[in-house]
């Protein structure tokens, strides 16, 4: 299965309008920091890294209502140990129904990986693995992904073998229980450190993604790693941090149609920013890098800290945490025009209660208007839902 996030049809951006969904409020949580995904029935779910019952963080549903906008129900308030706390990262769901992420703190102060099932008109948590903080890895900020056995793997920001620079595992069901497996330490050499995103599957089962430092430059890398008899092996296919490439990819990794692979990074660029990348494998073994966008902070944003997504037509769409008309962020497109890339700003967050900080990039719907999440502002400064939707 190839990871893409495209789910809309592409809708020819000429404006955009920006409605709120919802406002957090601290009781339903706070601070929403990871994006979003549907259902089938069409609700959105996330999490939120503090507020709830517990003040340690919620997993939340946004069910449309009469109104226009979204109801907000909070399906689980994480405790307190051996509970997981302050979940960063976005969900995914497997066949049945139930839902699964991870937390950063919590458990044996390490962090967790969970899953939620719906029953009896509650959900139910259940800890799959508790982190050590040693060499099964620690404190997991991202989400998680399925293999086509059921099979989840995901990263820890710490833990493993080279002082703690972090792992990817895996987590395999048998016998009622979950045993997890390291497939790769980081930090030998000039290898990358401190995974902050998570994880994505090529068509042929290997598994891709980024470090935020590390490599020969010290400004991050792109990973591959490849199942084989003797263990998971590791190649790096882009080292960030020379001239003006990108530096810092905090974020994760989407594949188009053809397996070309898109991101962004926190800094460098053009102008120290931020950038959009796009890596081509060559026929040499190779990947090729295209940078897509440099920001500029004041125009169009600056510091992404989330992927992109990509629609049927391969227009790119994202968020950028800062910068922007009022300096709290922008959510964008960029298309390619007459073999050109074209970066479009369709809302800048920061005007009146619209939200702020959107850290956790956008998904589209099937009829082309996109959702995601602000960490703060709205109506209580917790922090909003939001839908942009086009205007032709």
């Amino acid at each position: 299965m190839i990871a893409t996030l495209s789910l809309g049809q592409g809708p020819a951006w000429a404006s955009a309008h920006e409605k709120v969904l919802f406002n957090f409020d601290g009781a339903d949580g706070t601070g929403p920091s990871a994006g979003l995904i549907f259902d089938a029935a069409g609700n959105l779910y996330g999490t939120t890294s503090s507020g709830g019952a517990n003040g340690t963080g919620t997993v939340f549903e946004l069910s449309p209502n009469a109104h226009g906008g979204r109801t907000g129900t909070v399906l689980y308030s994480f405790g307190f140990a051996p509970d997981g706390v302050n979940p960063m990262s976005s969900l995914i769901f497997d066949g049945s129904g139930n839902l699964y992420g991870t937390t950063f703190n919590g458990g044996a102060n390490y962090g967790i990986v969970y899953e939620l099932s719906p029953g009896n008109g509650k959900w139910t948590e259940t800890i799959l693995y508790t982190f050590t903080g040693g060499s099964d890895g620690g404190a997991p900020l991202a989400g998680l992904v399925f293999d086509v056995a059921g099979n989840l793997y995901g990263t820890t920001e710490r833990g493993g073998t080279y002082n703690s620079y972090g792992t990817v595992f895996e987590l395999t069901p048998g016998n009622g229980k979950w045993t997890e497996k390291v497939l790769h330490s980081f930090g030998n050499g000039t290898d990358g450190r401190f995974p902050v995103a998570g994880v994505i599957f090529d068509t042929a089962g290997n598994l891709f993604g980024t470090t935020e430092i590390g490599g020969s430059h010290s400004a991050g890398v792109v990973f591959e790693l490849t199942p084989a008899k003797s263990g998971w092996k590791e190649k790096i296919i882009h080292t960030f941090g020379s001239g003006t490439d990108g530096s810092l990819p905090e974020a994760g990794l989407t594949f188009d149609g053809q397996g070309n692979l898109y991101g962004t990074t926190h800094n460098g660029g053009a102008h120290n920013y931020g950038s959009v990348f796009e890596l081509s494998p060559t026929p040499t073994g190779g990947w090729t890098e295209t940078k897509l966008h440099s920001f500029r902070y004041d125009y169009d944003g600056s510091q992404p800290a989330a992927g992109v997504t990509l629609d049927s037509l391969g227009n790119v769409y994202g968020t950028a945490v800062e910068g922007g008309a009022y300096d709290y962020g922008v959510a964008f497109e960029i298309s390619l025009i007459h073999g050109q890339w074209q970066f479009t700003t369709l809302h800048a967050f920061g005007h009146g209660k619209d939200g702020a900080w959107p850290y956790g990039g956008v998904i589209l719907d099937s009829e082309g208007n996109l959702y995601g999440t602000t960490d703060a502002g709205g109506e209580n400064s917790d922090g909003t839902g939001f839908e942009i939707t086009p205007t032709p």
